[in-house]
């Protein structure tokens, strides 16, 4: 092969990188939840192993700039962070902002544990039908659940109660104080303030039903 038509293979290739580290990107930011390496590799319509040849040059241009994001992978799952050095400003906006939206998926697995709580992980998946683990831990992030202790049980399983940002949240005294499953769901997601965004909630559910 002479060194043009080399030169030309090269160029091609960096271009169709490129292409995919910005699909890749705007699919993560519009998530918002982990996605997993074959739903990113369908969409992309390549291959799983050249997908995750991408998608590992691209955690390693992140770590080696200074943007203020990183890409990360657990288990097969991607997402994009804030870098741990920025975090003590973003916890200003986000103790800042009154209500956070949340997805229908993760609003129906705070619905349960509210209404059932202590409850396992394993519970709450039967209630919903669904594998909610991307929930819990959008959840967890946002401080409107916790851990509450292990279920005396083989395995030990992990409980998960509500919080007390969880009832200013939803401008709550006591839990006492909650209505229905329905309507809080009804009355939060009606919510004039709020934004549904439904690209995120239809793959966060795609991503649980996998």
């Amino acid at each position: 092969m002479r060194k043009d038509e080399i030169l030309q293979t090269e160029m091609k290739e960096l271009s169709n990188k490129e292409k995919y580290f910005s699909i890749i990107e705007s699919l993560l930011f519009v998530s918002g939840e982990p996605m997993k390496l074959k739903q990113i590799a369908e969409i992309l319509e390549c291959s799983i192993g050249y997908t995750k040849k991408i998608l590992k040059e691209m955690m390693f241009n992140y770590e080696d700039s200074n943007r203020g994001i990183k890409l990360v992978n657990m288990n097969d799952e991607y997402q994009l962070v804030t870098k741990a050095e920025n975090s003590e400003y973003v916890m200003k906006i986000l103790k800042n902002s009154h209500r956070q939206a949340l997805s229908q998926a993760s609003l129906e697995t705070l619905a349960i544990i509210a209404y059932k709580q202590p409850i396992t992980r394993v519970e709450i998946d039967e209630i919903r039908g669904v594998k909610s683990e991307s929930a819990i831990n959008r959840l967890l992030e946002k401080n409107l659940i916790k851990e509450a202790g292990r279920l005396d049980a083989p395995g030990r399983p992990t409980l998960f109660a509500t919080t007390d940002e969880f009832l200013k949240h939803f401008n709550l005294q006591n839990i006492k104080e909650l209505p229905s499953i329905e309507s809080i769901i009804d009355e939060y997601l009606d919510d004039d303030n709020m934004v549904k965004d439904e690209v995120a909630i239809e793959d966060e559910i795609i991503e649980e039903k996998e």
